[in-house]
């Protein structure tokens, strides 16, 4: 029987250049969803700080959420977050539109977003759809006041988070692949170095 090689573990990781590119690349794209939210969306139209505040904690999330080390998996993870968040602004804005936050129609809407992400095919959307649900309606129950606006303005939050862990994904995956590059050409400058 033919022996099957083990493949290295530490190859597999990710390299300590990787991680550090990662995480810099995550934690700069936040800032970007923070700042975007809470100046260019608080000049446009504001609620309050509070709102404001909570708009770019949102986003941030969703930065969070879809910043992944490939582009390809951060795409997925923004068509996951966005569907799901759909879901959950469809099901409050309606709930919103006609009654005030109230906790048993918090659970009932947890239950409509599941079992409508679940009939669509997304069942590993739930939990997001049930977050989303259980935090914009929590959210109006802290601002009651024309608290149907909360729907519109966490989907607005969401997709400028989405947008930036994407683009942000893309640059930190080209970022890593130009740092592989380097590492690879370093040691031949130096054999030829050598040689020389």
């Amino acid at each position: 029987m033919a022996r099957i090689p083990k493949q290295d573990a530490n190859a597999l990781r990710p390299q300590t250049g990787e991680i550090l590119i990662g995480a810099a690349v995550l934690a700069i794209s936040c800032v970007i969803s923070y700042w975007l939210i809470t100046h260019i969306l608080a000049n446009t139209y504001s609620i309050s700080r509070d709102d404001d505040l909570l708009g770019g904690m949102w986003a941030v999330a969703a930065t969070i959420f879809v910043c992944r080390y490939s582009h390809a998996e951060s795409v997925r993870a923004a068509l996951s977050r966005m569907a799901a968040t759909s879901v959950s602004f469809a099901l409050c804005l309606i709930y919103l539109l006609i009654f005030p936050f109230h906790v048993g129609g918090m659970a009932v809407l947890i239950g409509i977003g599941a079992v409508i992400v679940t009939i669509t095919g997304r069942s590993d959307d739930t939990i997001t759809t049930g977050i989303t649900i259980a935090v914009v309606m929590v959210v109006a129950a802290l601002s009651p006041h024309a608290a149907w606006r909360q729907p519109i303005l966490r989907l607005f939050d969401t997709a400028v988070g989405v947008s930036v862990g994407v683009v942000a994904a893309w640059v930190g995956s080209n970022l890593m692949r130009v740092s592989k590059l380097i590492g690879r050409t370093t040691p031949v400058l130096s054999e030829q170095r050598k040689e020389s």
